[in-house]
Order: structure tokens, then C-alpha cells, then sequence
């Protein structure tokens, strides 16, 4: 086994129930862990010298291009060298956190990472905390775009291929907003089961690696 490539992607630091969460996985994890905290430390959004980069002799990169060409290698090289994945992807007005889709953007370069996809089949975690609930029968339904496109993004064969398990902690603003109160039990039942489900991924991927 290589690692475990941890990518963070809430700007709340250490209040960060997906965070939280993660390190509940973490804690069960019995392995090496390289974590890239992208709110911390944000990589750029692709610019046109990373597009064009891609399509270019590196003899005749202009010196955009080469520092392009880099970063995308950097980061591309970090996620095929990783045997298993942790996201943490919270829901931002709806979406994925903006640092998250600039980091999928430079390291999905077809021939390299997809099409194929020499990390097909890894296993991937992904928690993704939001303050409502969007499941079925609640009136948020059908406004997710965080999960069903980061799940299409990281798990399907014609993209990266990943072996893809969600856990959703929802009801956040339960906690804050006392209007929502009477949404603290299913927040608290949805916390115990996002913990409960990461430590059993945990034990599972880690016990798979060691066959």
C-alpha cells in the first residue's frame, strides 16, 4: 500500500463537521496519510496556459505553460501515487466549495488520469456535511448538485473510476438556528451514523490493503 491521499476542501478549519468526521476516519485508518488542505493552501483555478500546456511539446512551452505544466504534474502524480482517497466536499450554496472543482480541473487530463483511468477501482470516502436536508421527501429534494456530480466526477468508468462511498452529515443548522430545534434528534442520528459509517470504511479499506 502507498497512502491514503486526504484532500480537504471546507474553509472552516477545525469547525468543520466534515473535517470532523474525516478524522473519525483517519483515527481508524492504519496507514500513511498525505492530506492537501485546499482552503488552506488553494490551487488555481485551470487557466489557458494549463489548458494549452496539455497539447504543447514541452520544448516549446512559454514560461506560463512550464509553471502550468508543473502544478498539474505535482498534483497529478500525488493522486495516481495514493492507493485509497478521503474528500471532504461540504455543500456550499448548493455546489462543491470552488477550491475542490479547481483542483478536480487540473488533475483530470484525459490519456493521463482518465480515459483511461489508471486509478480505476481505488477505493474513495466521500463526506459531504450540509446545514439542511435534501433527501427524499424533504423539501430541499432534488437541489443537491454536490454529491451526485462529485460522485459522477470521481466514479464513473470514463472518468477517474473511483470505487466511490458517500456519507452525508445533514441538519447542521439544527445546531445553530432555534427555529430548527425540532431538528436536533435527526441531526444528532445523522452524526452517529456519519461516524458509525466512516469507522467501519475505515476497518473495510484498511483490512483490504492488508490481504
Amino acid at each position: 500500500m502507498s497512502y491514503l491521499l486526504h484532500v480537504d476542501s471546507s474553509s472552516l478549519g477545525e469547525a468543520s463537521v466534515s473535517r470532523n468526521v474525516a478524522r473519525t476516519f483517519l483515527e481508524g485508518w492504519d496507514g500513511d496519510v498525505v492530506h492537501r488542505d485546499l482552503a488552506a493552501a488553494p490551487v488555481p483555478h485551470i487557466s489557458a496556459a494549463g489548458v494549452t500546456a496539455r497539447e504543447t511539446d514541452p520544448a516549446d512551452h512559454t514560461p506560463e505553460q512550464a509553471a502550468a505544466a508543473a502544478l498539474q504534474e505535482e498534483l497529478i502524480e500525488e493522486f495516481l501515487g495514493a492507493n485509497a482517497y478521503l474528500f471532504t466536499v461540504p455543500m456550499y450554496n448548493l455546489s462543491m466549495p470552488s477550491v475542490f472543482k479547481a483542483w478536480l480541473d487540473q488533475i483530470i487530463v484525459f490519456g493521463r488520469t482518465v480515459r483511461p483511468s489508471p486509478a480505476a477501482g481505488r477505493p474513495a470516502v466521500l463526506i459531504s456535511a450540509r446545514g439542511g436536508g435534501y433527501g427524499p421527501g424533504t423539501p430541499n429534494h432534488g437541489l443537491d448538485y454536490v454529491v451526485p456530480t462529485t460522485e459522477a466526477v470521481l466514479g464513473r468508468e470514463e472518468l477517474l473510476g473511483l470505487e466511490v462511498h458517500t456519507v452525508i452529515p445533514e441538519l447542521i443548522m439544527a445546531t445553530h438556528n432555534p427555529a430548527l430545534a425540532e431538528l436536533l434528534p435527526k441531526h444528532e442520528a445523522s452524526m452517529a451514523d456519519a461516524h458509525q459509517r466512516v469507522r467501519e470504511l475505515a476497518a473495510t479499506i484498511t483490512n483490504a490493503f492488508a490481504v
